[in-house]
């Protein structure tokens, strides 16, 4: 599904990382570590066809990847609404499969049920006509995972999306991700920061593989 092969990111004279090799396939849960500034992001933005490599080759599915590719779904990190957002929890989701279109224009019958799907799937369907200014952290991230779901894509890719969660809701959205996978098939990348005990973390117990930036190394989970 994603394959790098000796990739270098560089931004002027600052190298992020180099000579990096990595293959995920169709269903593994990769976690990706790192301090700050060692380039978790930066490597979903090439997925996402966001940023260019410096040197070497990506391919997503096979193609180097594109803006706006129906094949990949982006959970971000949590942050808050804009107050007076004139957005539902359902209008969100459905900007993840119509958003790209210009113009007020009544949803489509199928839109209509795909949303009403993914909120179901993430357990967000009691909230979907809230307004997301008074959505909770978690209610909002499960909103968002069920935005990156609408398009039923074949990649899952997740920026840090449990920070400033508590607990339970960091394992629930963990828990959501890992669900996709292996009812799916879809191959997930998750930036987390481990911040205590690893056998404590909501993440590390469901990767497959671990890609640990700060020593540029792909480990077994």
């Amino acid at each position: 599904m994603i394959r790098l092969q000796d990739a270098t990111l560089a931004y002027g004279d600052r190298t992020v990382w180099r000579g990096l090799d990595l293959h995920v396939a169709e269903g593994e849960f990769l976690v990706v570590l790192g301090p700050n500034g060692s380039g978790k992001s930066s490597l979903l933005k090439v997925l996402l066809g966001l940023r260019r490599l410096t040197s070497g080759t990506v391919t997503v599915n096979g193609r180097p990847p594109r803006r706006g590719s129906d094949l990949i779904g982006y959970v971000p990190q949590h942050t808050g609404v804009v107050p007076r957002t004139p957005l539902r929890a359902r209008d969100l989701v459905r900007l993840g499969i119509d958003g790209h279109r210009w113009g007020p224009r009544p949803p489509r019958p199928e839109t209509r049920r795909r949303v009403e799907a993914v909120l179901r799937d993430v357990g967000a369907a009691q909230f979907a006509d809230v307004p997301l200014e008074q959505l909770s952290g978690g209610e909002l991230q499960r909103v968002r995972v069920a935005q990156a779901l609408a398009t039923d894509p074949r990649i899952l890719l997740c920026d840090e999306p449990l920070l400033s969660l508590d607990a339970e809701h960091q394992r629930i959205v963990a828990e959501l991700a890992d669900r996709r996978r292996r009812e799916h098939g879809t191959a997930v990348v998750f930036v987390t920061h481990v911040t205590g005990s690893p056998a404590d973390d909501p993440v590390l117990p469901l990767a497959d593989r671990v890609l640990d930036l700060g020593e540029a190394r792909v480990a077994a989970a």
